[in-house]
């Protein structure tokens, strides 16, 4: 093997994630939500009218898998997808007045959350931790593209 398993940063970095998304699933799930609904909604809150396509960019997820988050939430009647004006192709995407409520409902215990991990730490420490995590994805992108060229 080529690095014992105390050396792997990447395993701490797993676990922290797997933590942080099962206590994120267990808040929205209050409002009857999973964590990729949550973040669509809470996409949509922030730029009503945005394409799926640019929703899913936002949301670090593919285009399908937005696809059938939006299509779950419209059958839900938690957003209303219309034309767009000009582009008949492009579906603006927009909350209804059930969407904002359950997104209110499970924001108030995400941002709980996420309030916690940011009271845990002092202003200079959280930029510190910011710059360290920039430098992970630094690292894993440069050797991704070394192995990519093998």
């Amino acid at each position: 093997m080529g690095m014992p398993l105390d050396e792997r940063l990447g395993m701490d970095l797993k676990r922290v994630e797997q933590e942080l998304m099962a206590a994120k699933h267990a808040a929205v799930k209050v409002a009857g939500l999973t964590v990729p609904q949550y973040a669509a909604l809470y996409g949509l809150a922030d730029a009503p009218g945005i394409s799926g396509a640019a929703l899913a960019r936002a949301c670090m997820v593919t285009p399908q898998a937005m696809t059938g988050v939006l299509k779950n939430l419209e059958e839900r009647g938690l957003v209303e997808r219309t034309p767009h004006p000009w582009h008949r192709n492009v579906l603006e995407t927009r909350l209804t007045d059930q969407g904002r409520a359950a997104l209110e409902k499970a924001d108030a215990r995400a941002s709980a959350i996420e309030r916690r991990i940011f009271e845990e730490f002092t202003p200079e420490e959280r930029d510190a931790l910011r710059a360290l995590l920039a430098r992970v994805g630094k690292a894993v992108r440069a050797q991704a593209a070394e192995q990519a060229t093998e």
